[in-house]
C-alpha cells in the first residue's frame, strides 16, 4: 500500500496509476510541497502572540501525535485505544486499524507513536500502551509494526510486542511510556513511570520510575550502565524518576526528559546514564496530602533537575526546535502545558552548567497535550480532552 495519502485531491491522475501492491516502504504519491498545508478554521488566540493559529479537526482524547517523515501527514493516537491519519494538504482524516486492546482508564490507554529511524526503507511504526496484566494489575508496553495507507484507508498490521514494564501494578497512573529514538539511529529510549508507588523508583531491580535504553528489537543495549545485573536491570539508563511525558534528544544529541511532579516540582533533567534523579526521596514538591518531601540539596547525592516548576506547569510533552520558521528559538525546548494551558519555551544549557531557563509563556484557550514540528518549521498543537482540537501555528505576520 502507499504511505502517502498527501495529495489525494490535487492529483488524482498520480493516484489512478498507484498499486497497493507495486509500492515499497517509504514510496510517496508526490513530494511534499514547501508549505502546502491548506484549509483549516481561524483559530482565535489572546495577548501578544508569536503565532497565529488554525484548528484542523477535532480528536477523542488525543494523547500523541507524530509526523509522517517525507509526507507531513499526522498519526494521531487516542487515548481509548484509536488513532487517526490526518493529511493537511487535503483535509482528509482516517481511521487506522490494527490498534492494539489497551486498558483504558486513568491515565492508561493508547499512549505514543513514534516513525522508525529507517522509516523510509522499513516502513516500521512503534506504539505504546497500557495494557491489561493479572487480576486488575497493568503495565505499560511497546511494540513495533508496518505502516501502510491508501486512498480509503490506513492500517498498522504486524504489530509486535518488543517490551514490556516490570512489574505490573494494580494502579491506573504514571505509565509514562514516551519513546525516544537516539541520533544515531541505533537504540530506543522508553521512559518508565514508577506507577504511583514512589519507592520503587530507587530499586533497580525493577524498571518502575525508569529511563530504559534498548535495541531496535526491544532486547537491552549493550553498555547500559546495569548491563551485568540480569533482566529488567540491564535495560535500565537512569532512575530515580516520577512520570515522565516528555523524553526528547536536543539539538547536540543529548537526552533529556520531562517529569510530572507531586504538588510542586515538574522538572526538566539532563539524562545520563546511570543517574539517579531522587524520586521518591527528593523533590522539589511536596506530597498530594500535604506531607513534606525534602528538597534537592548540593550534598543529597541526587542529579538535580536543570529546571522545576512550583506551582506546576503540568507538562503534556515537549520538543527541542530546530526549524527555520523561528529561527531565533533554534536549540529550545517547547513545553505544552495542561494545568497552565500554555507553550512553554525553555533554553537548556547542556554543555555547560545542564541547568536550564524558561524564556517565555504563551498561555492558550485549553489545556495542551502532545506537540510536533513540521518540515517548515512551523508547529502542530494538539489540545487535551474528548473533543481537543489539533492546532497548526505559524509565524505571525
Amino acid at each position: 500500500m502507499n504511505k502517502s495519502i498527501l495529495s489525494y485531491a490535487l492529483f488524482p491522475a498520480t493516484l489512478a496509476l498507484a498499486s497497493c501492491s507495486a509500492a515499497s516502504p517509504g514510496d510517496s504519491v508526490v513530494s511534499t510541497p514547501a508549505n502546502g498545508i491548506v484549509g483549516g478554521e481561524p483559530f482565535a488566540l489572546e495577548g501578544d502572540m508569536p503565532f497565529n493559529a488554525t484548528s484542523h479537526g477535532t480528536f477523542n482524547e488525543g494523547w500523541a501525535l507524530a509526523v509522517e517523515p517525507g509526507t507531513g501527514n499526522l498519526f494521531i493516537t487516542e487515548k481509548g485505544g484509536t488513532a487517526k491519519f490526518y493529511n493537511p494538504v487535503s483535509g482528509t482524516t482516517l481511521d487506522i486499524s490494527g490498534m492494539p486492546e489497551v486498558a483504558y482508564g486513568g491515565q492508561g490507554g493508547l499512549g505514543d507513536v513514534a516513525f522508525a529511524p529507517d522509516y523510509a526503507t522499513s516502513g516500521t511504526v512503534y506504539l505504546t500502551w497500557a495494557k491489561a496484566a493479572e487480576g486488575d494489575a497493568r503495565r505499560a508496553v511497546a511494540a513495533r509494526g508496518q505502516f501502510s495507507c491508501d486512498a480509503q484507508a490506513c492500517a498498522v498490521t504486524g504489530l509486535t510486542q518488543i517490551w514490556q514494564q516490570e512489574p505490573a501494578i494494580d494502579s491506573p497512573g504514571h505509565f509514562s511510556h514516551k519513546l525516544a529514538f537516539s541520533p544515531d539511529g541505533q537504540h530506543l529510549f522508553i521512559s518508565s513511570g514508577e506507577r504511583m508507588q514512589g519507592e520503587p523508583a530507587q530499586d533497580i531491580s525493577n524498571t518502575l520510575g525508569t529511563v530504559v535504553r534498548l535495541n531496535l528489537d526491544g532486547s537491552p543495549a549493550a553498555g547500559n550502565p546495569f548491563a551485568g545485573q540480569g533482566s529488567p536491570t540491564n535495560q535500565i539508563w537512569s532512575y530515580g524518576h516520577r512520570n515522565m511525558l516528555g523524553l526528547q534528544f536536543d539539538t547536540n544529541g543529548q537526552l533529556w526528559d520531562l517529569e510530572h511532579g507531586p504538588r510542586g516540582g515538574d522538572e526538566i533533567n539532563k539524562v545520563t546514564p546511570g543517574s539517579n534523579y531522587g524520586w521518591p526521596t527528593r523533590s522539589n514538591g511536596i506530597n498530594y496530602n500535604g506531607d513534606p518531601i525534602p528538597d534537592h540539596s548540593a550534598d543529597d547525592g541526587f542529579t538535580k533537575p536543570a529546571i522545576y516548576w512550583t506551582p506546576v506547569i503540568a507538562p503534556g510533552d515537549f520538543i527541542f526546535y530546530d526549524g527555520d520558521m523561528f529561527p531565533q528559538w533554534r536549540g529550545q525546548a517547547l513545553i505544552v502545558a495542561l494545568a497552565t494551558t500554555s507553550l512553554v519555551r525553555v533554553a537548556t544549557n547542556a554543555a555547560g552548567t545542564g541547568t536550564a531557563t524558561e524564556e517565555a509563556r504563551y498561555t492558550f484557550p485549553s489545556r495542551l497535550r502532545d506537540i510536533a514540528q513540521a518540515a517548515d518549521g512551523s508547529l502542530w498543537v494538539l489540545e487535551d480532552g474528548p473533543r481537543g482540537k489539533l492546532l497548526h501555528l505559524t509565524a505571525a505576520q
